[in-house]
C-alpha cells in the first residue's frame, strides 16, 4: 500500500519540505534535494511513498472473527440458540483480528471488556488487555497465538471469579476504537473450571445437571409416587437473554455477580413475582380463568420467552413449575441444578417443628384450623457450588426454593441452605435452614375435635415422628429414573446421629422449651453434646394396636374405590375398638376438596386377631369435584381407632393417586437433521366416563415449538389422533413431551426419545 504526499520546492531554502497531511496534525520534515530541479519559486508535484516510511500512520481494525463453532464447542455453549459468543469464565477462548495494514511492533493494540453501566478498572468491572503487557490485574489474560500479515489469533481467558453476564467488547488501535457487530460476550459460571466456585469434578453429573435440557419432576404422594416430564429448555432461544434481564433486575452489586451464592439466592427471589414484577404469579386458588393452569405447562421455555418479551409475570405458578423454571435459569447460567421432590412435606410457620393436624370425629380432616400445612409434595431446588461465606465442610449441594411460602430477610426468597447443614441439624448457618429443617424433619401431631355442648374439645391422640419428610427425590444421574436422595438430607430415622442432629437443631429452633420429637426429648441444657439426654418414653400399647390402608384395585377415575382398613390387635385379652375412617379428595397442598364418604364401627378383637371393614365410595360422589377442580388432587384415607378402657389411640393415613389410560407416541427412532419427519399422538380413552374440553399439549426441543391441539369431549372408546409434522434443528438424543388435560383429569404426561443424525 502506497500513500501520496503533495512535496512542494522553495527555491530559497533549496530543499524540499514535505506536508505530512494524512491523519494527523500538520507535520513538516526536511529532505535533502537529491535530483536537479528547474529554478522555479514554486513547484508542487506528487511522490508515492510506502505507509513503512509513515510509523505514524494509523491501525484500523477491519473486523473480528469471534470463532464462534470453535469456542462454543469447547466452553459446552455450542446449544445456546443465540448469535453472540457464549464462553464460561476461567477458560480461554480464541479470536481471529483482521487488520487494515500489516501489524508492526511499534503499533498499539488493546481488547476491552466492560460490564455494567460505570465500568471501572478498579471494580475488575473494566478489562483492557493489552498482549504485549503483564496480565491485567483482574486476573484476565490475553497473549497473541499467531500474527501473520492483517491477520492476528489472540487467546483470551477471563477470571474464574469474574462477575457473570454481557460484556461488551472494543478494541482500540492507537486513537481508534472498534465496535463490532455482535460485539456482547455472554460469560457463564463454569463447572468445567476447577478455580470456579461451581466447579464439579464429575462429567456424567455436569452432563446432567448443567447440560440436560428435559428431565422429570417427581409429584404425587409418599405412596404413589410417578414422573412428570418437563422441558427445561435452557438453551432455547431468548432464554439466556431473559436469564441475562433477571440478573440486572436483581440490582446485584456487579461484585456479588461473581459468587452463586447471591446469584441463586436472587433468582430464587425473581422467579416468583411476588416482590419484584418476577416470572411467575403463583396460584393455589383454583381459578385459573384469566391465566394457563399450572397443571398445562410441560416445560420452562415458553413462560420465559413470555416474561421476556413482556417483561410482566406469567400466570401461573404452582411448586413444580418454580422448581422446573428455576432449574432453567440456573443451569443457563451455569450454576449445576437438579429438582428436588420433597413427600409430605412440611410448612411449618411456627418453627417449633411440629405440625398440627386436625380431624373430626369421624376421621375427616379439617380445613383451616392450623396454619401449618403437610404438602403431598413439595418442589424446590438444589445447587452445587463452594460456601466460601461458611466454615470449611459445608460445600457441594445448596437447598434453593422460588415458591413464595415464607419471607426471608423481607422478601420472599429462600436458600441456598447446605445439605450437610440440614441433615446434621446446623440450623444456625445462613441461609433459611431452619425452614428447610422443618420441611424434611417435623412432626405431625394429630387431634381429634370433640363437640362437647357448644365448645370444641381438643383431643391429642398421637405424634408421628417419621411421617414428615420421606421419599426425597431427584431424576438420577445419566437415567431415566428417580434417585432417592432422602439420606443426603437426614440421617436414617431413629440412629444414633439423627438424635444428635434433631437435639443440635431443636436448641436453636424451639420456643419456650418446646421440644419435639417426644421420645428424644432432653431436659439437659442444650450444648453438653457428651451428656446423654434424658428420653421421655412413648406410651406402650396395651393392646398392640396396629391400623393398614389397601385398596382393591388401581383407582381409574369413573370406577368405584374398595377400600379396606384392617384393624390388628397383638396382645392377649379381649380389646373393643372404635373405628372411624374416611376418604377426602385434596390438593396436593393439603387442601380437602371435598369428602367423599366414611366408615364407623365398633369392632372386638380376641388376643392376636384381626378384621377387615370395608369402606366403598361410588363414582358418582366424587366426578362431579373432579370436573369442577382446576387441580389435580388425590384421594386421602384417614383411619382413626381408640380402644375401650385404654389410652391406645391411633391415626394412619394413606394419599393415592388416580391412574389414567396412557398417550402412544408413534414415530422413527431416528431422524436426520433438517429432514421432515411426521410424529404422531394417540390417546384412547379407556375410562368409564366422558372426558370433557380435551386439549393436547406438545413439545420437542430442538425440533418442534410447543403446540396445543384442541379434542373437544372424548367419549368413552374413542380413539384421538393428532399429527406434527418435525424439522430437527439439533444433533443427538432429542425428547418429545406430550400432556392430556380435561376437565375431569389434568394431565397424562408421557415422552419419547428420538436421536437426530447427520
Amino acid at each position: 500500500m502506497y500513500i501520496y504526499k503533495q512535496l512542494y520546492y522553495l527555491s530559497v531554502t533549496g530543499h524540499l519540505d514535505v506536508l505530512a497531511t494524512r491523519g494527523a496534525p500538520l507535520r513538516r520534515r526536511k529532505l535533502s534535494l537529491l535530483f536537479n530541479l528547474p529554478s522555479i519559486s514554486f513547484l508542487s508535484f506528487t511522490l508515492s511513498l510506502p505507509a513503512e516510511c509513515f510509523p505514524g500512520s494509523d491501525l484500523k481494525i477491519a473486523g473480528i472473527d469471534f470463532l464462534k463453532s470453535q469456542n462454543c464447542r469447547l466452553h459446552h455453549t455450542d446449544a445456546y440458540n443465540i448469535s453472540n459468543l457464549v464462553v464460561r469464565r476461567g477458560q480461554a477462548f480464541q479470536l481471529q483480528l483482521t487488520f487494515s495494514r500489516d501489524l508492526q511492533a511499534a503499533d498499539k493494540l488493546s481488547l476491552r471488556f466492560s460490564i455494567g453501566e460505570n465500568p471501572m478498572r478498579s471494580r475488575g468491572t473494566l478489562m483492557s488487555l493489552n498482549p504485549r503487557r503483564e496480565d491485567d490485574l483482574s486476573r484476565w489474560q490475553i497473549s497473541i497465538i499467531k500474527s501473520s500479515g492483517k491477520e492476528c489469533l489472540l487467546t483470551v481467558t477471563s477470571s474464574p471469579t469474574a462477575p457473570v453476564g454481557k460484556y461488551t467488547l472494543n478494541v482500540k488501535t492507537g486513537t481508534n476504537t472498534y465496535k463490532p457487530e455482535n460485539g456482547e460476550v455472554y460469560l457463564l459460571f463454569n463447572p468445567w473450571c476447577e478455580d470456579d466456585a461451581v466447579f464439579l469434578a464429575d462429567e456424567a453429573q455436569r452432563k446432567e445437571y448443567v447440560l440436560n435440557d428435559t428431565g422429570y419432576i417427581y409429584v404425587g404422594s409418599a405412596d404413589s409416587i410417578y414422573n412428570r416430564p418437563w422441558n427445561f429448555g435452557q438453551f432455547e432461544e431468548f432464554v439466556l437473554d431473559a436469564c441475562m434481564y433477571l440478573l440486572d433486575k436483581s440490582k446485584l452489586k456487579l461484585s456479588n455477580r461473581r459468587d452463586p451464592l447471591f446469584v441463586s439466592r436472587a433468582m430464587s427471589a425473581l422467579v416468583n413475582a411476588n416482590d419484584d414484577n418476577g416470572v411467575l404469579l403463583g396460584n393455589w386458588s383454583g381459578n385459573y380463568s384469566n391465566g394457563t393452569s399450572p397443571m398445562d405447562w410441560i416445560g420452562s421455555v415458553s413462560i420465559l420467552q413470555n416474561y421476556y418479551k413482556t417483561k410482566q409475570p406469567v400466570l401461573y405458578g404452582q411448586c413444580w413449575v418454580f422448581a422446573g423454571v428455576l432449574t432453567t435459569v440456573m443451569r443457563c447460567l451455569g450454576i449445576p441444578s437438579r429438582c428436588v421432590s420433597n413427600f409430605n412435606s412440611a410448612h411449618d410457620t411456627e418453627e417449633n417443628l411440629r405440625v398440627d393436624i386436625y380431624l373430626n370425629e369421624l376421621g375427616e380432616k379439617l380445613n383451616g384450623i392450623s396454619l401449618d400445612s403437610v404438602w403431598n409434595f413439595h418442589v424446590w431446588n438444589d445447587v452445587w457450588m463452594k460456601r466460601t461465606d461458611l466454615p470449611a465442610g459445608f460445600d457441594g449441594w445448596q437447598a434453593i426454593d422460588s415458591t413464595p411460602q415464607e419471607q426471608s430477610q423481607g422478601i420472599f426468597q429462600c436458600g441456598p441452605c447446605p445439605l450437610k447443614a440440614i441433615r446434621e441439624g446446623d440450623v444456625y448457618l445462613p441461609f433459611d435452614s431452619k425452614f428447610v429443617y422443618a420441611e424434611v424433619n417435623a412432626d405431625k401431631v394429630y387431634w381429634v375435635v370433640k363437640k362437647v355442648g357448644s365448645k370444641d374439645k381438643y383431643i391429642r391422640i398421637g405424634t408421628e415422628t417419621q411421617g414428615i419428610g420421606v421419599n426425597i427425590s431427584t431424576k438420577a444421574v445419566g437415567q431415566d429414573e428417580r434417585e432417592d436422595i432422602t439420606q443426603q438430607y437426614k440421617f436414617p430415622e431413629g440412629s444414633k446421629e439423627e438424635r444428635k442432629s434433631m437435639q443440635k437443631a431443636s436448641s436453636f429452633i424451639s420456643p419456650s422449651g418446646i421440644v419435639p420429637r417426644a421420645r428424644f426429648a432432653s431436659t439437659l441444657p442444650m450444648g453438653h453434646e457428651d451428656l446423654k439426654p434424658m428420653v421421655q418414653q412413648e406410651t406402650v400399647s396395651k393392646s398392640g394396636l396396629q391400623l393398614e390402608i389397601t385398596s382393591k384395585d388401581a383407582l381409574y377415575p369413573g370406577n368405584p374405590f374398595e377400600l379396606a382398613i384392617t384393624v390388628k390387635t397383638s396382645t392377649p385379652g379381649s380389646w373393643t375398638i372404635n373405628l372411624a375412617s374416611s376418604c377426602q379428595l385434596q390438593s396436593y397442598t393439603g387442601k380437602v376438596e371435598a369428602s367423599l364418604g366414611h366408615v364407623k364401627e365398633t369392632v372386638k378383637l380376641e388376643g392376636k386377631s384381626e378384621v377387615q371393614v370395608p369402606l366403598k365410595i361410588a363414582a358418582d360422589t366424587y366426578m362431579k369435584t373432579l370436573a369442577s377442580v382446576e387441580d389435580e388432587v388425590l384421594i386421602l384415607i384417614t383411619a382413626l381407632a381408640e380402644v375401650q378402657g385404654t389410652d391406645d389411640k391411633l391415626t394412619k393415613e394413606m394419599t393415592m393417586s388416580f391412574e389414567y389410560p396412557p398417550i402412544t407416541v408413534q414415530m422413527p427412532e431416528t431422524a436426520k437433521l433438517n429432514k421432515e419427519f411426521t410424529c404422531a399422538f394417540i390417546f384412547k380413552n379407556k375410562l368409564n366416563v366422558p372426558l370433557d374440553n380435551c386439549k393436547l399439549l406438545v413439545e420437542g426441543l430442538g425440533i418442534f415449538k410447543m403446540s396445543t391441539f384442541d379434542q373437544g369431549d372424548v367419549k368413552p372408546g374413542r380413539i384421538i389422533k393428532s399429527e406434527i409434522i418435525c424439522t430437527p434443528t439439533r444433533l443427538g438424543e432429542k425428547k418429545i413431551v406430550a400432556k392430556l388435560t380435561s376437565n375431569q383429569i389434568k394431565g397424562i404426561s408421557t415422552e419419547k426419545a428420538i436421536t437426530i443424525v447427520q
